[in-house]
């Protein structure tokens, strides 16, 4: 179904192209031609690398000879301003793969085509791939982005240590969360912590407030994403109960863990309970594979139990040269092969249906868990300011957890700030 989507895309691609470009990349007898750029997040590190110019890359060579591919690796971090950077100069890459939330101010300033001008359509995505993250590819009813993966954040225990301290279940409430993450933090004679009771600085700060939001019932923006929800009541107590389990509970210590540790606490017992990202699976898998057994995830409870999840979606310049040959590098990136390769290299889950039962998939229990939530998940972003606004996130979060700040005051100086962001565009 994929395939036939994306060869009807590129025949509609084609016809435009024939006519619109000026850059001579297609032949006129079908042939695609042509040098593209390729600014991607994902295929990180020397494995990374290998996979798409060892691996993926050939393959699309075999395929389309006379197409040339430049590379240019990022990390998410460094994405936003690489891409602001090239919009800036105009030397936008013919193909970006880009995050979750970060489609709607990119497709609002003209920067991605417009795939349903070319044949795409939301229900023919919709009938191959997750709806939850086809959305996320979606901007004004018109589709921007084709995902190639999902990572979620859940809530992750080690049962080995839970069955030591006489619980044999993950918490099915918040009180039951806070009881087990005190009884199950551990200091030494001196009161220097040993192990976390629940872990909440391993992930972005961000992300696991917007995971509570969501577990609580919350949801970042009003429903026609004109302004703030997120200092809502739910938006109030989950910043409250994760300022709670820091400064009153005491089930972990500021920076006794970080989104830069080597190990996650997790895996090596410096933690009993935590906020983990999908990935956490392949981690243990590769640093010690007999703890997996112990790794037991679950939906935070609340109001409406939920996870976080975010995920990558490729899209195309709306300025490209060489549109055909920047279709077909889209069409092969998010096609089963390469798609799942991908999914493997980074532990993340995969947006293709028929990947559901690949092997990866079928042995990887984080994200089977995560796809039996799909339904219960949601994402970040929504206004097409989210870039400018979620910066301004982690030093809110972080000032309560400081208790340098109550968690409404955090929460109402933020989306103050947010609307106003909003307004100015």
């Amino acid at each position: 179904m994929a395939l036939a989507t994306a060869t009807a895309l590129a025949a509609t691609l084609a016809a435009c192209a024939s006519s619109d470009s000026d850059s001579g990349s297609s032949s006129g007898d079908g042939t695609v031609s042509g040098e593209v750029s390729l600014l991607t997040p994902i295929f990180e590190g020397s494995t990374g690398k290998e996979l798409l110019e060892g691996t993926l890359l050939p393959e699309f060579y075999e395929m389309y000879p006379d197409v040339k591919v430049n590379i240019d690796y990022s990390s998410y971090s460094k994405l936003n301003t690489k891409l602001t950077t090239s919009v800036a100069s105009g030397l936008v890459p013919d193909v970006m793969l880009m995050g979750v939330g970060w489609i709607e101010n990119f497709a609002k300033n003209g920067v991605l085509a417009d795939l349903s001008s070319l044949g795409l359509t939301e229900e023919e995505l919709s009938a191959t791939h997750s709806s939850m993250v086809v959305n996320a590819g979606i901007y004004d009813n018109k589709v921007y982005a084709v995902p190639i993966m999902l990572d979620a954040r859940f809530g992750v225990a080690r049962m080995d240590l839970l069955e030591e301290a006489g619980y044999d279940h993950t918490p099915t409430s918040i009180e039951e969360l806070r009881e087990m993450a005190k009884a199950l933090t551990v200091r030494d004679a001196s009161g220097t912590m040993t192990r976390a009771g629940f872990d909440l600085q391993s992930n972005d700060s961000r992300q696991v407030f917007e995971t509570f939001l969501f577990s609580g019932g919350g949801d970042l923006f009003n429903e026609d994403i004109t302004a703030p929800a997120f200092n809502s009541e739910a938006g109030v107590e989950a910043l409250q109960l994760m300022s709670d389990l820091v400064l009153v509970d005491k089930v972990e210590d500021v920076g006794y863990s970080s989104t830069d540790a080597t190990v996650n606490p997790l895996i090596n017992g410096r933690a009993a309970m935590g906020l983990a990202h999908n990935n956490l699976w392949t981690q243990t898998l590769e640093a010690d594979p007999e703890m997996l057994d112990n790794l037991e995830p679950f939906l935070i409870p609340g109001d409406d139990p939920s996870m976080f999840f975010g995920g990558t979606l490729a899209t195309m310049s709306s300025k490209s040269k060489n549109p055909e040959a920047a279709q077909a590098l889209l069409e092969f990136l998010t096609s089963a092969g390469p798609a799942l390769a991908a999914n493997e290299q980074r532990g993340n889950i995969p947006a293709l249906d028929e990947l559901l039962t690949s092997d990866y998939v079928t042995n990887n229990r984080f994200v089977q868990f995560a796809m039996e939530n799909l339904d219960v998940a949601k994402h970040e972003g929504g206004p097409a300011e989210w870039l400018e606004i979620r910066g301004n996130f982690t030093p809110a979060i972080e000032s309560a957890l400081l208790g340098q700040t109550d968690a409404k005051s955090a929460l109402d100086d933020l989306a103050a700030t947010s609307l106003a962001t909003m307004d100015s565009n």
